[in-house]
């Protein structure tokens, strides 16, 4: 007997990028889809990485910053995750962590994608398993503008998560 998981697919996003792979990835999983929001949201200045005033600078600076939330999924309504976000210095931003560890992930699925225009480490997640130590982490990746609904669901099968 097979069992559906419920999916959802929630990302951070600024410039929309990582809401077209979560757009992309909902179609592709059959997933529900819930952004994570910012509580003071960020503006184009607030990711300028060339200035050091910067919110992204100031948090890569500070890994211990953690930005409050406006908004995320309830972990518990869900049994597999996919957790999107941009590379920051080969990194998921702070709030990702703000996230994770606020939710309870005893027998949860995490999936982590990221986007980046060149970067690919950071992309597998494994620098947040310690901000959700008791999910089962599956390996990540990094999505891009050549990636299709064909192509996600692909890879969605290779992760054995049904």
């Amino acid at each position: 007997m097979t069992v559906n998981k419920r999916k959802v697919v929630t990302y951070f996003s600024i410039t929309g990028t990582t809401e077209r792979a979560a757009r992309l990835l909902v179609e592709a999983a059959g997933a529900d889809v819930v952004p994570i929001e910012a509580q003071t949201p960020y503006s184009s200045a607030d990711v300028d990485w060339r200035n050091k005033q910067s919110r992204c600078v100031a948090e890569h600076e500070d890994p211990a910053l953690r930005p409050e939330i406006a908004s995320a999924p309830n972990a518990g309504e869900y049994d597999v995750i996919f957790l999107g976000y941009p590379l920051w210095w080969e990194q998921a931003p702070n709030i990702i962590r703000s996230f994770l560890e606020s939710q309870q992930w005893e027998g949860k699925t995490i999936i982590p994608f990221a986007t980046s225009s060149s970067s690919i480490s950071g992309s597998d997640g494994k620098h947040l398993h310690s901000s959700a130590s008791d999910a089962d982490w599956k390996e990540g990746r990094r999505i891009t503008y050549r990636d299709t609904v064909q192509s996600l669901g692909r890879w969605i099968q290779q992760l054995g998560i049904e």
